[in-house]
């Protein structure tokens, strides 16, 4: 099988707090997380939780801004590197390549929310791939479907969320 799709429900932004949580315990090194959802779907809630869950798995507390300015934002810690990277504002393919996404894969992990902008480029970057669809919801809830490629494909069958 090439790949697995999961489709999950979350009641709130705590929900969507939930699994980022939960996908921070199932991170290995070269997984490319790609992030999709229009403006306020909980992308980068998401993704500030799976960093903020995986840093503390060492101890470490930091702040973790959206990058949608910086473009990159890493965070070291004793297990693989983390990567937020946000395409927003990136309007050539071209430029993805002064990112350094593939030296960030060797040292860790990628989240890049905004993936649609360069879907070419990142659709090579790694076998091991999880993509993440958020989609905003009446009351504020999200419907999130999460697409494994690689070994995300055994990965996701470990995913439960209250």
């Amino acid at each position: 099988m090439s790949h697995v799709a999961r489709i999950l429900d979350l009641a709130d932004e705590a929900a969507t707090r939930q699994l980022g949580a939960a996908l921070a315990g199932l991170l290995r090194q070269g997984d490319l997380l790609l992030l999709r959802g229009d403006l306020g779907a909980g992308k980068t809630t998401l993704a500030r939780a799976l960093i903020k869950a995986r840093l503390a798995t060492y101890g470490l507390d930091e702040d973790v801004p959206s990058p949608t300015f910086t473009l990159v934002q890493t965070y070291d810690c004793p297990g693989p590197h983390l990567t937020h990277v946000d395409l927003y504002r990136i309007d050539d393919e071209r430029e993805l390549r002064e990112l350094g996404l593939e030296e960030a894969l060797d040292e860790g992990v990628v989240l890049v929310e905004w993936p649609q902008k360069a879907d070419r480029e990142l659709a090579t970057l790694s076998p091991d791939r999880l993509d993440i669809s958020l989609t905003l919801m009446p009351e504020g809830a999200r419907r999130v479907v999460l697409t494994g490629h690689g070994t995300w494909v055994r990965r996701l069958e470990g995913i439960e969320i209250a």
